[in-house]
């Protein structure tokens, strides 16, 4: 690997938000190719980042400044980028849903998976059915992702599910769901995937994108 790259990996892991931002125009004005930065250094980094966080070496305030530290990156190439020029694992539509605020597990999930190559559509906090029904007609994502960390605002995530099936996108979607009162069994009931953390959320994502994989895997 280029030594600049492992060097912007290393801070990006580190949570150095303007080394990453340097270092990443440094390589570009050494003619860098915009692409080769991201797949190399900055995703490569934050894979390294999420496998820390899943065995218990780092914690969310710190995976928080390392997607930071991307992001700090990305600002300088993504408008040097052509479309189609990202190689995006899947597309997935994210929502805090009806009747919560609560938003800081659907950040670390929504930046560990575009860490990890996901497109992410970002509907923020007290979403309605309707309105996730909506962006999935809107947006065609492959999956589907609901967060709630309250007991009462997480019946909403059945709802959404049942406002899925009428107006048959539920064939069309995984939907995951995750957050405090969540639990396996209850993913199950609904017709939903669990997920317990963002590290997990990303594992389970990439094997929903498995073309094999079925609702009953």
């Amino acid at each position: 690997m280029n030594i600049l790259y492992e060097q912007i990996a290393e801070f990006l892991i580190a949570g150095r938000v303007n080394q990453v931002r340097n270092l990443t125009q440094k390589a570009l004005d050494e003619g860098c190719d915009p692409k080769e930065i991201i797949n190399d250094a900055l995703l490569v980094g934050m894979n390294e980042v999420g496998d820390l966080f899943k065995d218990g070496e780092l914690f969310v305030p710190e995976v928080l400044v390392s997607a930071k530290a991307m992001n700090s990156g990305m600002e300088l190439l993504k408008p040097l980028l052509k479309d189609g020029d990202i190689d995006k694992v899947g597309k997935c539509v994210f929502a805090t849903v009806k009747g919560d605020l609560h938003d800081i597990g659907k950040k670390l999930v929504k930046m560990m998976m575009e860490g990890a190559g996901y497109e992410i559509i970002d509907l923020g906090v007290d979403v309605d059915p309707e309105n996730i029904v909506e962006a999935v007609k809107k947006h065609k994502p492959d999956l589907v992702g609901m967060s709630a960390m309250l007991t009462t605002t997480m019946v909403a995530m059945k709802d959404t599910v049942e406002a899925l099936k009428e107006n048959d996108l539920y064939e069309k979607v995984r939907i995951m769901i995750g957050g405090a009162p969540v639990t396996d069994k209850y993913a199950e009931e609904i017709g939903a995937y669990y997920s317990s953390d963002a590290s997990a959320a990303v594992d389970l994502a990439n094997k929903l994108m498995d073309k094999n994989c079925c609702k009953s895997c």
